[in-house]
């Protein structure tokens, strides 16, 4: 394995910013030969220049000005973990990377996560959408703040998590509006052999949905299925059948979506969790999230 010398990048990269050998030996504090000498072993580690000379500037090359968007990003990362971990406020951007399951509904994550963008300090935000599995293996690895759930771990897993409960919601029944019409005015009874769309029978919601209807003898025409919430509510504006939401974002939904409400259902309580790594969470970001969820956004 080819090892980096940090030492060496990090005088190129003081070099970058201060703008020549010159200043960056008086921000360093020693000699400019001793610089110049780390720069040309790290040209060498690297098999190519770093910079061109232009009289008495230092003009970066191609690849100085991609070593240079490397070192940026890997001294930003290493000051803002020596700050995490001495919890010290963190200079610049706050970073914050979240995972989000698939089965989440968008306008709810964006719901959730909202507080972190309001905290009143530059948070750069990353989400990143996709299975829980494969969410909670770069949350092990720290490639992830935290994952945004509609429920617990799938118990087997050899990552361990630690699970902050947000708050939980009834579900609310929605249709485009032409489909909306031609469906009888009482519910839950207008569900009954009505074009329903779900998400898959393997998600917690789907079980609970179908008990539901089977306690009230309803039997509703399951056209699709969905793994990804967000295609979900696609076909559901396209009018191909009746689709569910969490109550506590209906406004949201019949607005963005412009569909109908149906009726609601509280004995079904779609639930949302924060996982992390650690058991008191640090990160000022995720702090804003959970806080607000439990405090503000399901209290209403």
């Amino acid at each position: 394995m080819e090892w980096l010398n940090y030492h060496h990048l990090y005088y190129f990269w003081i070099v970058m910013k201060e703008g020549s050998i010159t200043a960056a030996s008086t921000r360093l504090r020693l000699a400019q030969s001793t610089i110049s000498a780390q720069l040309t072993k790290l040209e060498a580690s690297l098999g190519g220049k770093l910079f061109n000379r232009q009289g008495r500037k230092l003009e970066a090359t191609d690849l100085g000005q991609m070593v240079f968007q490397y070192a940026d990003k890997i001294f930003s990362l290493g000051r803002e973990l020596m700050d995490q971990v001495h919890s010290r406020p963190v200079v610049g951007p706050l970073s914050l990377k979240v995972g989000i399951v698939d089965v989440v509904p968008k306008l709810m994550a964006r719901k959730l996560i909202e507080p972190a963008l309001g905290m009143g300090k530059t948070v750069r935000l990353a989400c990143h959408e996709g299975k829980e599995k494969d969410l909670l293996a770069d949350l092990a690895l720290h490639n992830l703040d935290l994952v945004i759930s509609d429920g617990l771990p799938q118990p087997g897993l050899s990552v361990k998590t630690y699970n902050h409960f947000l708050g939980e919601c009834g579900i609310t029944f929605f249709a485009e509006k032409k489909l909306a019409q031609s469906l009888p005015e009482k519910f839950p009874d207008c569900l009954d052999n009505a074009p329903m769309l779900m998400p898959m029978t393997m998600s917690w919601l789907r079980g609970a949905v179908d008990q539901w209807f089977e306690a009230l003898s309803i039997r509703p025409v399951v056209v699709a299925e969905f793994e990804d919430n967000a295609l979900l509510t696609v076909f559901g504006q396209a009018g191909d059948g009746v689709f569910i939401a969490p109550t506590i974002i209906e406004s949201e939904v019949k607005d963005q979506y412009q569909v109908d409400i149906i009726g609601r259902c509280d004995n079904i309580k779609d639930r949302f969790y924060a996982i992390s790594v650690e058991r008191i969470l640090k990160h000022p970001a995720v702090v804003a999230i959970t806080d607000t969820a439990r405090h503000s956004v399901f209290s209403r």
